[in-house]
């Protein structure tokens, strides 16, 4: 279910295959202690036919052992770097489709081998058909204080389009579920753009999700992803993106959510004061990070490496130990500087005018044009601007 920037491919400007190295197992030094920490589950009991995320259909014989894998790559990671964790965030995939046994064998283990005395924040992605009250207090328990719930749409129509395991009902369900174990701090996922969707159904799915008072919401446009089963539909000619509709929703989106008191901190996310996620604000703004699990990439200093994409391979070395890193990449100076433009773009905070001091002329046009703005050393997308976020981050590529 992975959203925001959860390590697998979307929260870098990743490079293509061609230019990862076969220097698979060198571990790169740090600057100092990593502060974050990603986890990927890949685990869901349906897959959906628009996510392009590394996933495999649940398999109950396999998740114990995938489990000890994860704390023996946990371990590996704690023998090579200083690890002094602020965030955790566990995505997928979907973690709450690990029974609660395993879950407590998992969270266990982290509380056994991290000092966690720094933590600010521990996320969990949750699908609402896998949430119980009984989980839910578990993972209370065991520190995680903010949920990721991928409820998607309020419109049980939609919910069968997507593919989704859960309906509405459920889904407003699993929230209640959530704040009854105290969870305080709830993100709630929503998707306009979907196949058929009226510019009313969003609207009624904005003010539902406005009326549970989530903390944060995110809020994506479908995208046609490759390897997916929505893509070759499309290709296909059976399902076709509307741009300019996108654009009203986007819009419409934007004016309902800050109505209603949600910052827009970044393209796709709106928080309550205070609530913006710690961990994909530090993703965004180039922090060092480890991830662990199969497909999740990693990110020290000028080194950037990905674990295999196949949960069995990725256990079988691990257990073995053997290095699960599938492949690695050296960064440069300046493919560092491009991710850092791409990213810092698309939140509230912008680029530091440092960033692009060789590129005052597309400044002054972009400015001119009324899409970029000023403001404390930094350089922010206006309202309009934000509709046309990464065609204004492509000029400064």
């Amino acid at each position: 279910m992975s959203n925001s920037a959860n390590h697998n491919s979307s929260v870098v400007v990743a490079a293509g295959p061609a230019a990862f190295s076969s220097n698979a197992g060198h571990t790169p030094a740090a600057t100092g202690p990593i502060r974050h920490l990603y986890v990927h589950i890949p685990f869901c009991a349906r897959i959906c036919p628009y996510c392009a995320f590394y996933k495999d259909l649940l398999d109950r014989s396999q998740t114990a052992r995938f489990c000890e894998a994860i704390l023996r790559d946990l371990d590996k990671q704690c023998a090579a770097f200083a690890i002094s964790a602020k965030t955790i965030y566990f995505g997928g995939g979907t973690p709450t489709a690990l029974t609660t046994s395993q879950l407590e064998f998992l969270l266990g283990g982290f509380h056994q081998r991290l000092d966690l005395s720094t933590l600010e924040e521990w996320t969990i992605e949750a699908n609402p058909g896998s949430v119980s009250a009984r989980k839910a207090a578990l993972l209370r328990k065991l520190k995680v204080n903010r949920i990721s719930l991928g409820v998607q749409s309020w419109d049980d129509r939609l919910l069968n389009i997507l593919g989704r395991e859960h309906n509405a009902s459920q889904a407003e369900r699993s929230f209640h579920t959530l704040r009854d174990a105290e969870f305080r701090n709830i993100n709630i996922d929503i998707m306009f753009g979907l196949p058929g969707q009226s510019t009313e159904q969003w609207k009624a799915t904005l003010e539902r999700t406005i009326t549970l008072q989530p903390e944060h919401i995110s809020a994506y446009c479908l995208t046609y992803e490759e390897d997916t089963e929505f893509f070759l539909r499309q290709s296909r000619g059976e399902l076709k993106a509307n741009p300019d509709c996108d654009a009203g929703l986007f819009e419409m989106t934007m004016s309902i959510l800050e109505a209603a008191g949600y910052q827009q901190y970044e393209i796709s996310n709106y928080a309550r004061p205070g609530f913006s996620s710690v961990h994909n604000r530090a993703c965004w703004s180039g922090k060092d990070y480890l991830g662990i699990g199969p497909s999740a990439f990693s990110t020290v200093g000028m080194r950037r490496w990905q674990n295999l994409a196949d949960y069995r391979a990725y256990a079988d070395r691990v257990l073995s130990r053997q290095s699960p890193i599938g492949s690695t990449e050296n960064l440069t100076s300046e493919m560092k500087r491009a991710e850092r433009i791409a990213l810092s773009l698309r939140t509230g905070e912008g680029i530091s005018s440092a960033l692009l001091n060789d590129r005052q002329q597309t400044i002054e046009e972009f400015v001119s044009l009324g899409l970029l703005r000023q403001s404390n050393g930094c350089f922010v997308l206006t309202r309009a601007g934000r509709s046309l976020a990464d065609s204004v981050a492509e000029a400064f590529l």
